[in-house]
């Protein structure tokens, strides 16, 4: 059975939405797998009957900060297995990722508060295993200020969804062209990243492609490099042009942006 067709048996409100196509785009191809799936926010535990279903042969783990009755809730599968405690308890996060290892795929269906979304994300990242897909519903809390977002401030304000749009910037860390860069915790280990609506997926996974145009985070020492290989008797000439021109030209836009970002406080 598909997850249309689960998700309207058990009532699951993901139908409504309708994640169920971008689920079905992402995880079709992997329900005959076993895997560790992590779902945070039981609720009512419709979408974990959903896919205690859609995936047979993979443990499901949800977790939720109230306690659930298993058995009223028909969730005493041999599948399923549930974990009292909060998105947002680090201990509580510990002992899970402890007692699982490794996630291989993780839904954050939870309080939907942007600064629980991107407490989680931040504490399970590393328990996603690679190639790992990791799924944030209801996105569009980010713009509700009765949950914490920000309708005002789109581009600057404090969200989960401007978190992750920023985090788009990882998948191109070696594009950078500023040789005072400081490699981040995710760069090189996300793929992809999508937006949907009220969704965002996030494809855990090795990038390491190298740039064409950028070496170490500098232009000018990949257009040195390049134009000495072709040219060696031009040596001095490339490098009074590229190591010391459009070097001291490089730091005069980092010293002018570090100064805006002072004064405009965006760090």
């Amino acid at each position: 059975m598909d997850l249309e067709k689960l998700f309207k048996k058990f009532n699951s409100d993901k139908i409504n939405h309708q994640y169920h196509k971008v689920y079905h785009s992402y995880l079709n191809s992997l329900k005959s797998k076993k895997l560790n799936i992590l779902e945070i926010g039981v609720a009512d535990g419709s979408s974990l009957k959903a896919w205690s279903e859609f995936f047979r042969y993979s443990k499901i783990i949800g977790i939720d900060i109230k306690d659930i009755n298993l058995k009223k809730r028909k969730l005493l599968k041999k599948n399923i297995f549930f974990h009292r405690g909060s998105q947002i308890d680090k201990s509580f996060l510990i002992e899970l990722k402890n007692k699982y290892n490794k996630f291989d795929i993780i839904i954050d269906d939870g309080s939907h508060y942007p600064k629980d979304v991107i407490f989680t994300f931040k504490e399970l990242f590393n328990s996603l295993s690679i190639n790992g897909l990791y799924f944030i519903e209801d996105t569009q809390t980010s713009y509700n200020h009765f949950f914490g977002g920000n309708p005002f401030d789109l581009k600057y304000s404090n969200t989960h969804m401007n978190y992750f749009k920023n985090l788009v910037d990882t998948i191109n860390y070696k594009e950078i062209p500023n040789p005072f860069y400081i490699k981040g915790k995710y760069d090189g280990l996300i793929k992809n990243l999508s937006f949907y609506n009220n969704m965002i997926v996030i494809k855990k996974g090795i990038n390491d492609v190298e740039s064409n145009l950028v070496l170490n985070n500098s232009y000018e020492n990949k257009r040195y490099q390049t134009k000495v290989s072709r040219n060696k008797k031009s040596k001095l000439r490339y490098f009074i042009k590229y190591k010391l021109i459009f070097k001291f030209y490089t730091f005069v836009l980092f010293l002018i942006n570090l100064i805006k970002k002072i004064i405009l406080l965006r760090f």
